[in-house]
């Protein structure tokens, strides 16, 4: 006689789907808030778009976190999220980059016409290049040989966020046409991390859920005041550390393959 699963039971089973789906949505969500709001202008709605692009990546990290727990992963969940990150850290971060780096001196100053077309080529080229990354992780996964330590190239949330902490600490557009360059170089920079080969901690391997010590509760604690209390400062401190930790570790990799030629010459 055969065992039919029950109707609780295939409920039950719909709903831990549902939960990451649910958190990809809030991810989509948040990206559609941050285009919206940029379209508004404003400093104060700079601002909202790039704190909301900061909560994007946070249920972006979830939803994959989550499905991984309760053994909900699947492929529709994959392809959702894919899109999902293409609008919150693609469309979304590089249409802020361009109204709060180059509109307002564009309406004010008048830069030259070429100009604008290279901060449209600048930010268009974050977007395809969030999209190659995306791509090629979905077909490549994590670094080779590293389990889930490294990423291969620079996270589009991670990309994203850079641009969301800058934007968060200043919040008042640009009004000097030589800081919208050194800008529009700063993004051009991300988009190439995206598509580089460098290393980039994943924190995957941390072991979230392994009993640890109460000063890593403290820690934690105090870390999170930190944000609350002075979010400019300390967001825009971290999504810069990261950014330059692919560097690091290239160049710290780069210096031990020296030192054994060296030895051996």
């Amino acid at each position: 006689m055969k065992n039919y699963p029950s109707s609780k039971g295939l409920g039950l089973r719909r709903g831990v789907y549902l939960l990451p789906s649910l958190l990809t949505v809030g991810n989509l969500l948040c990206g559609y808030y941050a285009i919206f709001v940029t379209y508004k202008g404003g400093a104060r709605e700079f601002d909202h778009a790039a704190i909301a692009i900061g909560i994007a990546s946070l249920f972006d990290a979830l939803d994959g976190r989550v499905a991984r727990v309760t053994g909900s992963n699947s492929e529709f969940g994959k392809q959702l999220d894919s899109l999902a990150d293409i609008i919150s850290f693609g469309v979304a971060p590089a249409f802020l980059a361009y109204v709060w780096g180059l509109q307002t001196i564009t309406q004010s100053v008048g830069l030259p016409h070429h100009t604008v077309q290279i901060g449209w080529l600048v930010t268009l080229g974050f977007v395809i290049c969030c999209a190659w990354r995306l791509a090629r992780f979905n077909i490549q996964g994590m670094m080779p040989a590293s389990g889930m330590r490294y990423f291969v190239g620079m996270p589009c949330p991670a990309a994203a966020a850079q641009v969301a902490a800058v934007v968060h600490f200043e919040k008042t557009p640009l009004d000097d046409w030589r800081w919208a360059f050194v800008w529009l170089v700063v993004i051009a920079i991300l988009a190439a991390l995206m598509v580089s080969r460098l290393r980039f901690y994943s924190f995957k391997d941390l072991g979230w859920q392994m009993p640890q010590p109460s000063l890593v509760v403290v820690l934690m604690a105090l870390f999170i005041g930190a944000i609350v209390w002075y979010s400019e400062e300390v967001l825009l401190l971290i999504a810069t550390l990261y950014t330059l930790s692919g560097l690091v570790l290239w160049l710290t990799r780069a210096a031990r393959r020296r030192r054994p030629a060296a030895r051996t010459a």
